[in-house]
């Protein structure tokens, strides 16, 4: 029976971030050389790197220098875009906690990130926020998984994991999860209703 239902947060509770070009814009770099940076670096960013070391880190690609003050404004707008979050996902949300459903977010996001989402109305809807920049573990690392089972005191076959990579779904499903690959909420909603009613 599953008595835990864990989310992904990007591009599954959030939409995808529209404030790349507003953040490139900052650096007074071309749109699509900021964005391949961006993610470029962004795996280490996710592993605990600091705000400050991730963004000299992006600029170096780029040919450009960031102080302790831009470093600040393009976290700030970085997290901003973040933080915009999916309706469909987030009435899905709102549905299981008024049933009751426990809930959890396992997500590869730095520290900085984790504290703004502390702050948003929705994050009383879950009893446990797991970042990876907070762990200095990030998905698909199968110590992670370890950690979230700790963190929620539960058994793998007590949670239920949806995430929008499967390379994450895979190495849930490794450990001992049950998980599924998000494809929205709509779709999402028919096989909650299987697992929670088995």
């Amino acid at each position: 029976m599953v008595r835990w239902v864990v989310f992904d947060y990007g591009e599954v509770i959030s939409r995808r971030t529209a404030a790349l070009p507003g953040i490139a814009a900052l650096l007074d770099a071309d749109p699509e050389e900021f964005e391949a940076a961006y993610f470029a670096e962004r795996k280490a960013y996710d592993w605990g790197c600091p705000d400050l070391d991730y963004w000299r880190s992006v600029a170096a690609r780029l040919g450009r220098q960031v102080d302790a003050d831009l470093s600040e404004r393009l976290t700030s707008a970085d997290v901003e875009g973040w933080l915009e979050t999916d309706p469909d996902s987030r009435r899905l949300l709102d549905d299981l906690h008024e049933q009751g459903v426990a809930l959890a977010l396992l997500s590869n996001a730095p520290a900085s990130f984790g504290r703004a989402v502390e702050g948003t109305d929705w994050a009383r809807l879950f009893k446990h926020l797991v970042f990876s920049g907070d762990l200095k573990l990030a998905k698909p690392d199968a110590r992670i998984y370890r950690a979230l089972l700790e963190t929620l005191a539960a058994e793998p076959a007590d949670c239920l994991f949806f995430d929008d990579r499967q390379e994450n779904v895979d190495a849930a499903r490794e450990a001992g999860l049950g998980a599924e690959l998000w494809s929205g909420a709509e779709a999402a909603r028919p096989l909650l209703q299987a697992h929670l009613t088995r």
